[in-house]
């Protein structure tokens, strides 16, 4: 089995800064790309920034310039630094992983359980 655990959500204040944490362990033989996705209430889920195990990033126009992702030195890691967060980017945010099993040669998508970031005005 395959667990993303993701973490650093909140509440802030316009204007200021989080930062997001995504934790992948399990039978893990390799990590394709991750992403961070959004859903705010009312809406659908939304890709927010995407890196490629060669460390190639995508971004939402509505975070491009605002948000960075990246992944860590261990490599089952990633993170999200949210700067300059507006009232819209209030959402629950999820990883999202693609992963080659251990024993496997297909590419399976995971998700995290989510975490909750709020952005008053």
């Amino acid at each position: 089995q395959v667990q993303l655990v993701e973490s650093g959500g909140g509440l802030v204040q316009a204007g200021e800064s989080l930062r997001l944490s995504c934790a992948a362990s399990g039978s893990i033989a390799s990590i394709n790309a991750m992403a961070w996705y959004r859903q705010a209430p009312g809406k659908q889920r939304e890709l927010v920034a995407l890196i490629t195990s060669g460390g190639n990033t995508n971004y939402a126009d509505s975070v491009q310039g605002r948000f960075t992702i990246s992944r860590g030195n261990a490599e089952n890691t990633m993170y999200l630094q949210m700067n300059s967060l507006k009232p819209e980017d209030t959402a629950v945010y999820y990883c999202n992983a693609n992963v080659q099993r251990s024993g496997s040669r297909f590419l399976y998508a995971y998700w995290g359980q989510g975490t909750q970031v709020t952005v008053s005005s």
